[in-house]
């Protein structure tokens, strides 16, 4: 009885990681779309943050950084991607609204951060679960 309930958890475990790492799989296949697309729009795109420890995340939801201590960098399906154009960062919305919209185009499990109610993020790309 034991080593069934022990089987069982295992199997369980073990479809819950290879799940999460399929959708990790899938949420880079979409993240390299996007830097494809944006770089043919004319941006440059450099790497911000995408996996997160659970102790930055509580730095950050501390600092006001964060809003949630229930990240998706946690699980490795968020990135904060820095964007340039003509050698200057920018953060603005409306600029890099067609990159959000796109990336949000792609699969209906995407969300862009320049879309958030309250507390928007524009740099913020994510995969909910």
């Amino acid at each position: 009885m034991i080593t069934q309930a022990c089987t069982q958890i295992s199997t369980q475990l073990s479809t819950q990681v290879s799940a999460l790492v399929a959708e990790q799989a899938a949420f880079l296949i979409d993240v390299s779309r996007l830097i494809e697309f944006a770089n043919a729009e004319g941006w440059v795109i450099t790497g911000g943050e995408l996996w997160r420890s659970p102790e930055q995340q509580q730095i950050y939801f501390k600092s006001g950084r964060s809003k949630t201590m229930n990240s998706n960098h946690l699980r490795r399906c968020a990135i904060d991607l820095n964007f340039f154009w003509k050698g200057k960062l920018v953060w603005d919305k409306e600029l890099i609204r067609r990159v959000g919209e796109y990336w949000e185009s792609l699969n209906p499990k995407n969300r862009w951060g320049g879309n958030f109610k309250g507390f928007v993020d524009v740099p913020h790309f994510e995969r909910t679960p």
